[in-house]
């Protein structure tokens, strides 16, 4: 049975999946080192990995202690985000390790985003932990992000030793597809493409290639126990229209690792960026890294 530990100071509830005695208790003992939010200042220089066979990322990357953090963007998401940057501030006040990447065909990366796909994405976060990461990593994956996260998880379990994910979009497209009408669905494969309306797209909806979807089940995870050992820490607003809270339930109960919570955000939307969001999965951060400094050197 999960344990919800409410928290009035933040109007989030922690759901804690093992036996730890929930992050919300910590979480409230503590403040948030004092460390950013007018500092959402881009430092680290611009890197790519060049890859013979692939498109070659774009990363910024901040050398430091372990564990090192990565930063995995969601869907067609960029490398300069509120909570990448927020993070890599972060991480420099405490002098850690910290790596923000572009996606193939994303932002500064190279690629055509007309051919890439969840797999040629997952690709690319493994790329970055094995080529360019140094040590044991956090993973903190947004949305998509996260459901790529957890891959990486399952691929690198000696590296990955430990995952945030917000608002976390497992076999997120995939899900919303086979939930549509039969016609419908119909219709997408014959023209190839779903139009998907969003608020978070300057022209309103995105547009999905069809052949994107159907890759996209290659990789769902939800069908079966997620093989991950790690501790896991899912963050989600209430009020996400994109992907609904219950999802990180569901992942929740997927993973196998005992150490899992779930915090619920009940103002949060989908991109989790306000001031008191940030607020939250640094502290979230933070928490982990004292969990883990006794156990990695």
């Amino acid at each position: 049975m999960a344990a919800w530990a409410p928290c009035r100071r933040w109007g989030w509830a922690a759901v804690s999946f093992g036996r730890q005695p929930g992050l919300s208790a910590s979480l409230a003992r503590k403040p948030p080192r004092a460390w950013w939010l007018s500092a959402c200042r881009q430092k680290a220089s611009l890197s790519f990995l060049n890859r013979s066979e692939l498109p070659n990322l774009a990363y910024k990357r901040l050398k430091g202690k372990t564990p090192g953090i990565i930063f995995i963007p969601g869907y067609l998401s960029n490398m300069n985000g509120i909570k990448a940057v927020a993070v890599e501030e972060f991480c420099k006040s405490l002098g850690h390790a910290f790596i923000r990447f572009d996606y193939s065909g994303i932002g500064s990366s190279e690629g055509n985003l007309a051919e890439c796909t969840v797999g040629k994405w997952r690709k690319d976060v493994l790329s970055i932990l094995d080529d360019i990461a140094e040590g044991p990593q956090i993973l903190v994956g947004s949305s998509l992000g996260g459901w790529l996260m957890l891959h990486a998880a399952i691929a690198r379990p000696e590296k990955v030793i430990a995952l945030i994910g917000i608002a976390t979009a497992a076999d997120g497209l995939v899900t919303q597809y086979h939930a549509l009408p039969v016609e419908t669905k119909k219709e997408i494969e014959m023209k190839g493409e779903w139009t998907l309306p969003s608020r978070y797209n300057k022209e309103g909806y995105f547009r999905i290639p069809y052949s994107f979807i159907k890759e996209a089940e290659h990789h769902c995870l939800l069908h079966s126990p997620i093989p991950v050992t790690c501790p896991v820490r899912l963050l989600h607003g209430m009020k996400d229209e994109i992907v609904p809270w219950q999802r990180s339930l569901q992942v929740a109960d997927r993973i196998v690792s005992p150490d899992v919570d779930v915090i619920l955000r009940k103002q949060g939307d989908h991109r989790m960026k306000e001031k008191a969001d940030i607020h939250l999965l640094i502290c979230t951060i933070d928490d982990l890294i004292d969990k883990l400094s006794t156990v990695v050197p």
